[in-house]
């Protein structure tokens, strides 16, 4: 195997499939980096088995070189060394060259390294995933999704299943969810003409989590594909696989109460603002509480009391207030996480009562819902 490749192009790849190699894994092979030389394009590989990533680099697009000289054949090589050499290479250019005795030389100016490779034949198959039952949609889209859902899912691993967000496609809506039992935030969008459906899959938080520091804010399309135990995401130069957790994902629609009997309407960022002053003083109690009380002429107050530091009180003016005087108290990390997800100026509340849960939705959107308990405080 044999090809010299812009530097810069070479970094960018490698630092996306890395993303996917862990140093724990059982599998010796998979703390390596798959690469693989053909006449169109570089493939690199990363996996840990849960998630897999292939990066494409095409030898040629839009009329700029990327890969030149290639000599097809692929390796693995150690990706504990691989990334740095490749970042710290002095010229702009990079020559990489295997032997029959898996020895390989990585040229850039002046500066040769010389690593042992592995044999690539022994690398795992990434499983195929027929993408005949698969949808579209712009990846800056499905960011926006997994920004407004995945914060909320456990990181306790008691209950496995909630580790992940529901992911559903049905009668061409495609709907989020996640849930850590003590909060909800789920989101909706429409996709037109998408020839497939499914439902009860669950996507680690872990993996959505990836492949949103990944894809790159674009309104280019991401094509979604799912089969029993793999969801593929494929952009035009990645293709991002990962495994599905196993179990059933507990019923969440019954969750959201259907009436409120107290509503607000607030600017979103001077909530945030000011749930944010008072947790200073809760920072030591496990649930950072702090308690929200209606007043009249659209005032609200926002208290926290951590009785060993000190309390701290703030009357915030409202857009309006319909129905019952409402106390309660909960969680200002959980208040401030969902409020940070919903990218909108106003927001409304729906409170049924100081011990039910509540829902924050942006105005006129109801495709975008945070759901939180509240928190007993005696």
């Amino acid at each position: 195997m044999k090809f010299i490749i812009q530097r810069d192009q070479l970094i960018a790849g490698v630092q996306d499939v890395m993303k996917a190699i862990s140093s724990r894994t059982v599998i010796p092979i998979l703390t390596g980096l798959k690469i693989e030389a053909k006449q169109h394009g570089i493939t690199l590989t990363g996996s840990d088995s849960d998630i897999s990533i292939e990066s494409y680099i095409p030898a040629e697009e839009n009329e700029i070189v990327n890969v030149e000289q290639i000599e097809e054949g692929s390796i693995v090589l150690q990706a504990k060394y691989f990334p740095d050499i490749v970042r710290k290479l002095p010229e702009k250019t990079v020559e990489i060259e295997s032997d029959d005795n898996l020895k390989v030389t990585i040229r850039s100016g002046k500066a040769e390294f010389n690593l042992n490779g592995q044999d690539a034949d022994e690398y795992p198959l990434l499983p195929k995933i027929q993408t005949e039952d698969s949808f579209e949609m712009p990846i800056d889209l499905l960011k926006s999704m997994i920004k407004q859902t995945v914060f909320a899912v456990s990181t306790m691993e008691t209950r496995p299943i909630l580790t992940g967000v529901s992911v559903k496609l049905e009668d061409n809506l495609l709907t989020f969810v996640a849930t850590d039992s003590h909060r909800l935030a789920s989101r909706e969008v429409p996709i037109s003409n998408a020839n497939t459906e499914f439902k009860n899959i669950v996507v680690p938080g872990k993996s959505l989590n990836e492949l949103n520091k990944i894809l790159d804010d674009t309104e280019e399309q991401v094509e979604i594909s799912v089969t029993n135990n793999q969801i593929l995401f494929r952009t035009k130069h990645l293709n991002f696989l990962s495994r599905l957790l196993d179990g059933n994902y507990p019923e969440t629609s019954r969750l959201i109460p259907e009436q409120s009997k107290t509503k607000i309407q607030v600017k979103t960022k001077e909530l945030l603002n000011t749930i944010d002053r008072a947790s200073l003083l809760a920072k030591e109690e496990r649930n950072n509480v702090v308690k929200l009380a209606t007043q009249g002429n659209n005032q609200i107050e926002i208290t926290s009391n951590s009785p060993e530091i000190g309390n701290v009180e703030e009357e915030m003016s409202i857009q309006s207030i319909d129905g019952e005087d409402l106390k309660i108290s909960f969680s200002s990390k959980y208040m401030i996480d969902a409020l940070k997800a919903i990218e909108y100026d106003e927001v409304t509340i729906d409170f049924t009562g100081a011990m039910r849960p509540f829902i924050i939705r942006p105005l006129d959107d109801t495709s975008i819902l945070q759901l939180i308990l509240p928190v007993r405080t005696y």
